[in-house]
This record gives C-alpha cells, structure tokens and sequence, in this order.
C-alpha cells in the first residue's frame, strides 16, 4: 500500500501563493488586452459614448434581475460609471490622474474622519474571565458579575 504523500504548511502556502500571483498577473493581462480591444473599436466608431451609457445601465438592469443587488443606480451614477469607463477607453490620462487625486483626497478626508470618531474595544475572553474572578461574588452588595466594561 503506498503511503500518503505528506506536504508541509509551508509548501501549502507557496503553492497558494503562487497561484493568486499567476491569477493576478493573468487578471491584469486580460484587462489590457480588452482596453486595447475597446480602444480599436471605439477609434473605428463601433462603440459610442451613449452605448456604453446604455451597456451600464443594462448591467445593472440585469443585476437588479438577478438578485445581486437591490435597486439600480441612478441615472447620474450610471453615467459617472460610463465617464469612467470611456475615460480609460479614449486614454484620457489627465482626467485618470484629476479622478485618481479626488478619489485619495476623498479617501484622507474619511480616514481624517474615522480617526476623530470614538472607538470601541471589545475585550478577549481571557481578560473577561480575569474580571470574573477578582469581582465579588453575585448577592454580597457588590456590583460584580457583569461583562460590561466602560
């Protein structure tokens, strides 16, 4: 009987690992490729702006349809996400770089936000079960007992 074929967790991990990467770097070569595609036929006149306003539109519809979201966008978000699209489309590097810069201040302004606001720490059951032992017994006039910690 031949023995099972043992593998370390680290022999797991690389193999993982390297498998996302070649995901990725197959993920990035098919997206350009289809930006090549899509700028061929947007230059030959084969594909409008309107049509690719319409082509989002009809994703959500289709989306919506499906149960993957719960109600299409409007109509001003459709079109900023056909801009979007159409921007990489006609290789408009200077509006990627305005809509890149607005999208990380953006991203600072919420992280600026988030850090003023309170915080909330749960504690770990190791340090819940410290202040079960060192509270007063339940019935001896003393608050102990509780989970709650402000």
């Amino acid at each position: 009987m031949q023995m099972p074929m043992q593998i370390s967790l680290d022999e797991v991990i690389t193999m993982l690992l390297s498998r996302v990467e070649s995901l990725a770097m197959n993920d990035e070569n098919n997206k350009t490729r289809f930006n090549i595609i899509m700028r061929v036929l947007y230059k030959k006149g084969l594909i409008t702006d309107q049509e690719v306003r319409d082509s989002v539109k009809e994703e959500h519809r289709m989306l919506k349809e499906l149960g993957m979201i719960q109600e299409e966008p409007a109509d001003d978000v459709v079109n900023m996400v056909a801009e979007n699209i159409l921007q990489w489309v006609r290789g408009d590097t200077a509006a990627i770089k305005r809509s890149m810069e607005e999208y990380e201040k953006k991203l600072k302004e919420y992280a600026k936000e988030e850090s003023r606001r309170t915080s909330l720490t749960v504690a770990s059951p190791d340090v819940l079960h410290q202040l079960d032992r060192l509270a007063p017994p339940p019935g001896s006039g003393g608050r102990g007992g509780g989970k709650l910690i402000i």
